[in-house]
Parts: C-alpha cells; structure tokens; sequence
C-alpha cells in the first residue's frame, strides 16, 4: 500500500493517506508502514493531530484476504493480532487522530475508525461496519471490546453479532462516524477538525487520555496478547 504523509494547516497537522489501488487492504507491511508513520508525526516538531485518509470511495476494507482466506492458522492469528495493536495504538495516542472515511470502511477498516477520536464520512451508497459474522469470521475480542467502546449500545447486536452494515449517514447514529459530508469534503473537513484539535494542549490531553482510556486500552493488549499466545 502507498502511505504518504504531507504536513498541512501550517504544520500543524500530518496528513496520512491510504492508497493501494483497490480496498486498501489492511496487510503486515501496510498495518507496519501506517504505525510508523503515526509514530512520525507524534515525533515531528509543530505537528499536534494526525488525519489518516482513504483513496476516492474506499477508507479500507479490512484485513488482507489472501492471508485471511489461507487456511494458515498462525499468519491468520498473527496479522489480526497486528491489526488490534494497531488499533489499540490509534486509540491510546497522546497525538489526537481524525479519520477522513472516503468512503467504505469494512470489518478492520471500520474497527480503525472506531479508534479515532473524531470520524468524517463521506456521503453516498458506503458500506460501513463489522461484517466479520456475515463473511465466515469471529470479530477477535479486541475488536469487541472497542465496539462496545465506541457504538451506541442501541447498535451492538446488529451491527455486531448480526453483521449488518450501513450507509454512512446511519453510520453516524450507529457510532462509526460522527459527521457526514459532501465526498469532495471529507479530507479538507478532516483537516478542519484535525486543525483545531492541535490547539489542545498536549500534556492535558495525553493526561486526560490516560485516565479516559487506559481501562480499554489496557483491556485490549491482554486480549491481544493472549491471541498470539494461542498459537
């Protein structure tokens, strides 16, 4: 996958896309390449908010499928595994996040936007939500734990054990996103809120953070942690 960052808002904000040509397939390399560019803009002076951004039409469709669909029980374990470290680390960051959801977000890929702190979703006939139930697959129990997070509990049977995914409009009632706009508006609306986000004071935010979210973070890296001991 192509991941590039361009620093935007007069330095302010890192401007993280997502661009494989297709679903923006959430592989080891791919899952690796966007922690470490996360990592650089917490590291890069003036840069106080993230925006990870999708291609035209697609945030991302989730975990690799070729590996999903492999019969290898270990390189299944270990990319979902990487996928909830890499969730769990949007989610704990002291550096605000905002997804720019460009359009569908499916099973991983909607578990990532759950992970930041503000989503924008672009209009349109988008399929959002956990569709692991539908596809054959049991959403890891770290995935579950951010769900009942971040959705509306009004939302948790259907979206997650019935699988049932929604446009994004109704991905705002849901808990997947929290605005929607025009698709040729989803970045610069994205950067808006990114923007203003780097206003906040960093130690304030890294220590309100901590207490707000290390029960589930926390939570998180033990079941992570014990999926990889399974193998």
């Amino acid at each position: 996958m192509d991941i590039t960052t361009t620093i935007v808002a007069d330095g302010t904000v890192a401007l993280i896309s997502l661009d494989d040509g297709k679903a923006n397939a959430l592989s080891k390399q791919a899952i690796a390449d966007l922690t470490a560019a996360l990592d650089e803009a917490a590291a890069t002076d003036g840069v106080a908010a993230a925006v990870i951004a999708g291609r035209d039409g697609v945030f991302s469709g989730g975990f690799d499928l070729n590996v999903m669909r492999s019969g290898d029980f270990g390189a299944i374990v270990d990319l979902v595994a990487d996928g909830g470290d890499l969730v769990r680390h949007v989610y704990t960051m002291d550096l605000p996040v905002v997804a720019a959801c460009t359009g569908h977000a499916l099973a991983a890929g909607a578990l990532l936007t759950l992970a930041c702190d503000f989503r924008v979703g672009a209009s349109g006939p988008y399929k959002i939500g956990v569709n692991e139930v539908a596809i054959g697959m049991v959403l890891p129990r770290w995935g579950l734990t951010i769900c009942r997070d971040r959705l509306s509990k009004r939302h948790m049977q259907r979206r997650v054990a019935l699988a049932e995914v929604t446009d994004a409009d109704a991905a705002v009632d849901a808990g997947f996103l929290d605005v929607v706009v025009e698709p040729d508006r989803v970045i610069d609306t994205a950067v808006e809120h990114a923007s203003a986000m780097a206003l906040l004071d960093r130690n304030a935010y890294r220590g309100t953070m901590e207490t707000f979210r290390n029960e589930v973070g926390d939570r998180m890296a033990a079941e992570i942690a014990s999926d990889r001991a399974a193998v």
